[in-house]
């Protein structure tokens, strides 16, 4: 397993951990400023901070500073009602594959849907198994495009809590599962995003990271579980404030031949978003180096 405590060359920022600081936005040039000054070597921008400052002026600057990025967030939303949405969920994938190609992601990440118009508050119907299926599909034809672009596809199973609104794939194993059915040769352009917060509790998550092996993993992200959690989505605590085994979920990933980036994605609208952005930034290095 790899010494951590020195420095921080192995920590990536998730740069939705600053999204927004003491109630006002941190732009994402910002974020970039910020990191590279720190000597944090990666990123991982999502798609909606790039486009509020355009994508060629976020790959220039990405150049210019010298960063890597430890994926894109994201595509997938995959569920859908009628031909007009799907066809809306794969014109909107294609347009995430182009963006991950422009900045030279080494994956587009992939958060899967759950049952169509839930995030809204008005779930089209109750049936996950059409859900599931119609995100099995969603990926087959995703995937097509991703190996004519050179661009892998991590799917991120999310914790069951998101089950109806966000993702109805919530272990690693049917992660891999699709993996398995739609990529069998495991040719690189299919894996799993592994996520501390989403996964930890899972009983299967040794011997299921074992079976991804370094083939399937292809991101590790980390924060912790907070007790009491008050909030079911933005309330993820900074490493060493929860209960998560943190190095241990380390040496089983890095055992199955994981060697990138660990990178922190924290969602704390009344904690760690109500701080300046530097001690945010600095904590993080602070508990990469000690706790992950």
């Amino acid at each position: 397993m790899r010494d951590f405590s020195t420095d921080h060359r192995w920590l990536s920022i998730n740069t939705a951990t600053v999204r927004r600081q003491r109630g006002e936005p941190w732009p994402l040039p910002r974020i970039l400023d910020a990191c590279a000054a720190r000597g944090i070597r990666a990123v991982a921008p999502w798609r909606d901070q790039v486009a509020a400052v355009g994508l060629g002026a976020a790959a220039a600057q990405i150049k210019a500073l010298g960063l890597g990025l430890s994926g894109y967030c994201r595509g997938g939303m995959f569920t859908y009602t009628d031909d007009a949405s799907r066809q809306a969920v794969r014109d909107d994938n294609r347009r995430a594959l182009d963006e991950a190609c422009t900045l030279n992601a080494p994956c587009l990440v992939l958060v899967v849907g759950g049952l169509p118009g839930a995030l809204a508050g008005t779930p089209a119907h109750r049936d996950i198994s059409l859900s599931r299926s119609q995100v099995a599909e969603g990926i087959a034809w995703l995937l097509d495009e991703a190996r004519a672009r050179r661009m892998p596809l991590a799917i991120e199973p999310l914790h069951p809590m998101y089950a109806a609104d966000r993702a109805c794939i919530n272990t690693l194993a049917q992660a891999l599962d699709l993996c398995d059915a739609l990529d069998p040769s495991c040719s690189g352009a299919l894996g799993v995003a592994v996520d501390a917060y989403h996964v930890w509790w899972d009983p299967q998550l040794p011997a299921q990271i074992a079976r991804a092996g370094a083939g399937r993993l292809l991101a590790y992200h980390v924060c912790d579980w907070l007790v009491p959690t008050t909030d079911l989505l933005e309330d993820r605590g900074m490493m060493g404030d929860g209960v998560i085994d943190l190095p241990r979920l380390r040496g089983w990933v890095e055992a199955a031949g994981y060697a990138g980036y660990s990178e922190v994605e924290i969602f704390s609208r009344a904690n760690w978003w109500q701080r300046e952005g530097g001690e945010v930034l600095d904590t993080c290095i602070e508990r990469h180096r000690r706790c992950v």
